[in-house]
């Protein structure tokens, strides 16, 4: 019974909020208009037929089954009523220009209401209170004349006064500079607000209505002067044409005056004409004439702003291409060429699509690509800066002060080397910002949602995290090579030791090789690259290069015992194998040898099987020198004694470590005793130490008349020859000459 009852009540709701679709539904969609019209007992006796019907289970089945077979056909209109409508291009094209061609004609029909209205207005057929009107005209021309007028003299002042300041910056750094630039800005702006100041006063005291009020026309005028001449500000800013001291653009005063001209003329027109007139005259008039000046005031901007850029089309064309050139026609010098000889024309489109989007839409298309238009110039604006900055500083170099240049002197090299490339990227990343920003501004992809989505910073972070890895390798290699540098350089701090240059230059060498490899595997390891089949494929590429280059193998490890062995360092005089010179570069794969010469070897360890080092701890410079036969040996000893003294009162004295060692006579020639004698010297001093020494020995020989004998030939002819013999030379007459000897 509870169950009949709650489909009473179903369906006496939905014949009390439905009845014609009820009464449709039992009549079997016979309803006529007339039967619809019927009085309250028909509608009463057809919810006793619904009871009955509800009552009787044949019926109910039969009402149940009538039900399921009208759902499809009413699923189906709903179907065919609820049709996509046509997406294709073609239809978007066809509204879209349906949409511009009738806002272009409401846009003239306003005007020449609007004519209509003004004619109307003047000649009297608008009704309007004449005392109103002259009240309205005396107020607002006392607030422009109270208005401009107080602000031309407060410019003048500001004039004065920025002038005084530009001159005390003249000729001062860039902090000076940009200070004196704030300080005439901020008393430009207090010389507007002052004004605006001003005319609020005069508006409040003077205004249509009672004292202490104001007219909302008198409101919208010094907002729009406020505004107005705040944008105006900016551009002064920006272009300085009255103080070139403080401007920071590379413009000439002739272009900055030209430029400054003619912005704060389109900027009144503008402003004044949107914020004020338009709007007066909506109020005034109708609002057919606002949108009338509107029309006017745009197409006066827009035509104005072609006549400027076919003014200026040969001067920026000249003005890029000798960018292009300064830049040798690299990519981005080759974009601005071609920007250049087609630019006139890019913004004689970009300005009458302007117009043709405001007369379409002026209430969203103008705001989007004013804002647009801004937001880009904003980009190229701050773009330019940044990139005119880099540039410069690439150009002009990096020069460090003299004491750092003293204490490294290959860090401004280095740097030179490695800031400018890294520039370079910072400025393409630059330009890449500004394109996106210009893509994001007109709504050409949205970045800043795809940065912000999963994906975005996933890609972000890994691009980020790679360029630090690689900029913290650059900087770590830096530092470390500076300072291997500057403990290398004997001029500050203590001086190093042979051994000391041999494996502070290996570490560097060791240290940049192994900075390179896990610096690139951790920037590959961050942008997503897998860098485990790259370890495993350098495992193999070794393992082949350890079979098929033995001897490279050889030298390593050869070279990693001979430095364990500290047999040889940088600066040594060696022999090696069947070379000898001094040790100029050591590597754990070879030495670099230069001989007596200047020649250099570059000897692989691999080949070395001894190595002669004549520089360690101290060294000898062994003289042994021949006299004669009837020389008197203590007399001898004595003159080669009295040479060492001599020697000893030379710079030489700082060199030597010991007596002189004299070990007597040491062999018997054919025709000299040899007579031999050391001298203990500090390491690499024994060569110039025995050149001295040998000068004084030949000084206090030829004093003593001590003989140093040398080869000579004597002539003696065959007997019976023909003709008498001859007797032999006397002695000490030279026959031949003297044979090399050793030093």
């Amino acid at each position: 019974m509870s169950r009949m009852l709650l489909i009473r009540i179903l369906f006496l709701s939905l014949l009390l909020v439905f009845p014609a679709t009820a009464q449709d539904v039992l009549t079997g969609g016979s309803t006529t208009p007339a039967e619809e019209s019927a009085d309250p007992e028909a509608s009463s006796a057809a919810v006793d037929d619904l009871i009955r019907i509800l009552e009787d289970d044949t019926a109910r089945a039969a009402l149940i089954e009538r039900l399921r077979q009208a759902a499809p056909e009413t699923e189906g209109a709903q179907a065919q009523e609820t049709v996509a409508p046509d997406m294709s291009i073609a239809r978007q094209l066809a509204e879209y220009t349906q949409s511009v061609a009738e806002g272009a004609a409401t846009s003239v029909r306003s005007i020449g209401t609007a004519l209509s209205n003004l004619q109307a207005l003047f000649s009297g057929s608008i009704s309007a209170d004449s005392t109103a009107l002259r009240e309205f005209a005396v107020n607002i021309g006392l607030l422009l004349l109270a208005l401009f007028g107080s602000f031309f003299v407060l410019r003048l002042i500001t004039n004065g006064l920025g002038r005084g300041i530009a001159a005390r910056a003249t000729g001062r750094g860039v902090l000076a500079r940009l200070a004196a630039l704030v300080g005439v800005g901020v008393i430009d702006a207090a010389s507007i607000l002052l004004a605006w100041g001003l005319g609020y006063i005069l508006a409040l005291n003077f205004g249509t209505t009672s004292r202490g009020m104001m007219g909302i026309n008198q409101s919208l005028l010094l907002n729009a002067f406020v505004m107005v001449e705040m944008i105006k500000l900016v551009v002064r800013m920006v272009l300085m044409p009255r103080f070139p001291a403080l401007r920071f653009l590379p413009l000439a005063d002739t272009n900055a005056a030209y430029w400054s001209f003619w912005s704060a003329r389109i900027i009144s027109l503008l402003g004044y004409a949107f914020m004020f007139v338009a709007p007066m005259l909506s109020g005034l008039v109708s609002r057919p004439a606002g949108g009338a000046v509107q029309v006017l005031a745009m197409a006066t901007a827009v035509t104005i702003g072609v006549i400027i850029t076919l003014q200026n089309k040969d001067d920026v064309r000249d003005w890029l291409a000798e960018i292009s050139a300064k830049r040798d026609n690299d990519g981005l010098g080759r974009l601005l060429a071609t920007i250049g000889r087609q630019w006139h024309v890019l913004v004689i489109a970009y300005l009458l699509a302007l117009l043709v989007v405001w007369f379409a839409n002026p209430e969203t298309a103008l705001p989007f690509m004013l804002s647009a238009t801004v937001q880009s110039a904003l980009a190229i604006l701050i773009g330019s800066l940044i990139v005119g900055f880099i540039s410069r500083f690439v150009s002009a170099g990096l020069s460090l002060p003299d004491d750092v240049r003293q204490r490294l002197p290959l860090l401004e090299t280095r740097l030179k080397s490695f800031v400018p490339a890294v520039m370079r990227v910072v400025r393409w990343v630059v330009i890449a910002g500004v394109v996106v920003a210009i893509g994001q501004a007109w709504a050409l992809f949205d970045f800043a949602a795809w940065i912000g989505s999963e994906e975005g910073l996933a890609v972000a972070g890994s691009v980020v995290s790679a360029a630090l890895i690689v900029l913290a390798a650059i900087v770590l290699y830096v530092v470390v090579a500076s300072w291997v540098e500057f403990r290398l350089n004997a001029n500050f701090g203590k001086v190093p030791t042979s051994r000391e240059k041999t494996l502070l230059n290996l570490f560097k060498n060791a240290f940049t090789i192994a900075l390179v490899v896990f610096g690139s595997m951790l920037a590959l390891a961050q942008i997503g690259v897998n860098i485990a089949p790259l370890l495993a494929g350098a495992g193999v590429v070794g393992l082949a290069i350890g079979f098929g280059a033995q001897k490279l193998v050889q030298d390593i490890i050869t070279g990693i015992f001979i430095q364990f062995e500290n047999i040889m360092n940088e600066g040594d005089v060696v022999a090696v194998g069947s070379w000898t010179g001094v040790v100029e570069k050591l590597t754990i794969r070879s030495v670099t040898i230069r001989d007596l010469s200047g020649t250099v070897h570059l000897i692989p360890f691999s080949s070395v099987d001894q190595v002669s080092n004549m520089m360690r701890g101290f060294s000898y410079h062994v003289a042994e020198i021949g006299v004669a036969y009837d020389s008197d040996i203590d007399v001898v000893k004595a003159a080669m004694q009295e040479a060492f003294e001599r020697l000893m009162e030379t710079e030489h004295k700082e060199d030597i470590l010991d007596e002189l060692d004299m070990q007597g006579v040491t062999g018997f020639g054919d025709s000299a005793i040899t007579m031999r004698a050391r001298i203990k010297t500090l390491p690499g001093k024994q060569w110039g130490v025995g050149r001295r020494y040998n000068e004084f020995v030949k000084l206090v020989f030829a004093e003593k008349g001590i003989e140093i004998p040398y080869p000579h030939v004597t002539y003696v002819p065959a007997a019976g020859s023909g003709g008498a013999s001859k007797s032999p030379p006397p002695a000490g007459r030279v026959e031949d000459q003297r044979e090399d000897s050793a030093d």
